[in-house]
C-alpha cells in the first residue's frame, strides 16, 4: 500500500474536525482526513489535497503541523504496511461539508467517540491533542481493521 496523511482540524476552542467513513478502509469510523500519496505529490501536498475532497477545506502546506510518524503493519500482508504521516492544522479556509467519503462533525476533546474510532487512536491521538509529537508502530491482525498492539514513543 502507499504512504498515507491524515490530518486533524483544530479550532479557535480546542475542537477537533472528525470524518465518519463512508466507504473504503475503516467503514463507519470517525478518524481524521487523508488517504494515500499520489505520484509526484508531497506527504504535505497529500493532506492539502485530501483534506480539500474529503471535507472542503482549504489549507496551505505551510500551516500544517507535523505531530505523528506512524507505521502501520499488518503482520500476515507486508504489501498492506504503510507508513501514516499526521498533522494537526490551525488556520484554513472554508466550511467542513461531507462529500460521498466523509461525513464531517466537530467534537470537544472531552468528547471524542473513541468507543468508533480505530482501537489505537486512543491512545496517540489525545497526546497529539495536547500537543506532543509522536514516532509509533500500531501492529493489525490479518483482517486489517483489529489491532492486535501499538508502541509509541515521543520525538524530539
Amino acid at each position: 500500500m502507499r504512504d498515507t496523511s491524515l490530518v486533524y482540524p483544530v479550532d479557535g476552542q480546542g475542537r477537533v474536525l472528525l470524518g465518519r467513513k463512508k466507504r473504503g478502509m475503516g467503514l463507519g469510523k470517525w478518524n481524521g482526513f487523508g488517504g494515500k500519496i499520489e505520484a509526484g505529490e508531497t506527504m504535505r501536498q497529500c493532506a492539502v489535497r485530501e483534506l480539500r475532497e474529503e471535507c472542503g477545506l482549504i489549507a496551505r502546506t505551510q500551516d500544517l503541523e507535523l505531530v505523528a510518524e506512524l507505521y502501520f503493519r499488518n503482520v500476515d500482508d507486508p504489501e498492506w504496511s504503510h507508513a501514516g504521516i499526521v498533522y494537526v492544522v490551525r488556520n484554513w479556509k472554508g466550511n467542513p461539508t461531507g462529500s460521498d467519503e466523509m461525513e464531517p462533525r466537530w467534537f470537544s476533546v472531552k468528547m471524542l467517540p473513541f468507543n468508533q474510532m480505530w482501537q489505537a487512536d486512543c491512545q496517540w491521538l489525545p497526546l497529539i491533542l495536547q500537543g506532543k509529537r509522536i514516532r509509533g508502530t500500531i501492529n493489525f491482525s490479518a483482517d486489517g481493521d483489529t489491532v492486535i498492539g501499538y508502541e509509541f514513543s515521543e520525538m524530539k
